[in-house]
């Protein structure tokens, strides 16, 4: 988009250079002409003045001397006497004027035309400087004007895929565009209600599952005791009812098994050292400006289901949440455990108040003046990867991550498939 916003200026500024600098220095070498010549005739009536003042005398062969240009040529043509000449003796390519005088004389002012050409020069090389001047600064207010509105377009772009790989976080940027600005307000409504609806979701899910999982235990539990009745009849009964609910159960559990799993569509083998090192790229300068320092120990290999715009955003989330309230280095560590891959986020500040620490992620708590919405929203990302956030330790704070280790299927479709063209 930068590229044709600067296209389309650029040539909106190239014709209108064309068509207003192009008559413009034309006109300025005819005025420049019409000027010389009308320099001359001015000349031709003082002489003319002085001619009829004092006649053709000694003195006034000096005054009209003093009158002529330089290097020009003056023939006074008086009608009952031979012609006059003052000045040079020829003048090549001159510009001539006349003007008559008295009954039937005749004066001729001749120039050389080289003079006229040097002005001509120089005041259309002073147009063509102030229409390259006009282009120049065009010039710079396209470039201006293009990323202007390239770069917040980008930005929102950026945002809109974030929000779409499951970043719900407000972004504070604005770009003093009325328009854009309105564009960003929404983004940020729009990424607020959807993690509000997620949230909702996930907690009805959750809420509902363990209902269901808690009556249906229940009656098999009575279920159990009916199958141990001396009568065969009911016995047989409970034991069908019992298979039942065993199949209501893995139902259950399928259907929960398929909402993760849709919930986690776009994940894919991610290396958590990657994943770190960008979240380093993108904090240590933050970090460094707050006089504090990042570490980083994740060992290569270590490979997570996840979607990598969730992980990445999580983590920042978490080193932005230390960054805010926590001191001392922060240090992000990744190591193996059971049926997962933990990564660690943690700081050697004051930790997490004792009062506090049951609703670290509820929404709308926080130590201080912030939104609490921040450690929320990394919950919210994790699980949506079917993985889960902790808070492993209070003080010093302590946050973990559990995320689903990569399956033996996904690193196999994603490894490269080998070059079999080669020579026989």
């Amino acid at each position: 988009m930068r590229r044709r916003i600067l296209i389309s200026t650029l040539l909106t500024v190239a014709l209108t250079a064309l068509f207003l600098g192009g008559p413009l220095a034309l006109a300025t070498w005819q005025l420049v002409e019409d000027f010389t010549r009308a320099e001359l005739t001015q000349r031709l009536e003082q002489v003319t003045e002085t001619v009829e003042e004092y006649g053709t005398g000694q003195q006034s062969q000096r005054l009209v001397e003093a009158a002529i240009p330089p290097n020009s040529r003056l023939v006074v043509v008086p009608p009952d006497s031979a012609p006059i000449v003052y000045g040079v003796d020829r003048v090549d390519d001159p510009v001539t004027e006349s003007l008559p005088f008295g009954p039937g004389g005749i004066m001729e002012l001749s120039q050389p035309t080289s003079v006229m050409r040097s002005q001509q020069t120089q005041v259309v090389a002073v147009v063509v400087l102030l229409v390259g001047f006009s282009v120049t600064v065009g010039t710079g207010v396209a470039v201006y004007t293009a990323r202007r509105l390239s770069d917040p377009l980008r930005d929102l772009a950026a945002r809109a895929a974030r929000l779409g790989a499951g970043d719900f976080r407000r972004s504070p940027a604005r770009y003093d565009i009325a328009e854009l600005d309105r564009v960003s307000e929404v983004l940020d409504s729009s990424a607020t209600a959807l993690s509000q609806l997620l949230h909702r979701e996930r907690s009805l899910v959750g809420d509902v599952s363990h209902q269901l999982r808690s009556r249906i235990t229940a009656l098999q539990l009575r279920l159990d005791e009916l199958a141990c009745h001396p009568d065969p009849d009911a016995r047989r009964e409970a034991n069908a009812a019992l298979e039942q609910t065993e199949r209501l159960t893995a139902v259950l559990d399928d259907l929960l098994e398929s909402a993760r799993a849709a919930r986690a569509v776009g994940a894919e083998p991610v290396d958590l050292a990657e994943a770190v090192a960008d979240a380093e790229r993108e904090w240590r300068g933050p970090l460094t400006a707050a006089g504090r320092s990042l570490k980083v120990r994740v060992p290569e290999g270590l490979l997570a289901r996840v979607t990598a715009a969730r992980l990445r955003e999580a983590i920042g989330v978490l080193v932005d949440n230390a960054l805010q309230h926590g001191d001392g280095p922060v240090t992000i560590s990744a190591r193996t455990g059971e049926n997962a891959l933990l990564v660690e986020v943690s700081d050697t500040g004051p930790g997490v108040p004792e009062d506090l620490v049951p609703h670290v992620f509820d929404r709308g708590i926080s130590a201080q003046s912030s939104t609490g919405l921040g450690l929320a929203l990394a919950r919210t990302l994790v699980e949506a990867d079917g993985g889960r956030l902790e808070l492993s330790r209070a003080r010093p704070p302590v946050f973990r991550l559990y995320l689903p280790a990569a399956r033996t299927d996904d690193v196999a479709a994603a490894a490269p498939v080998p070059d079999r063209t080669g020579p026989r």
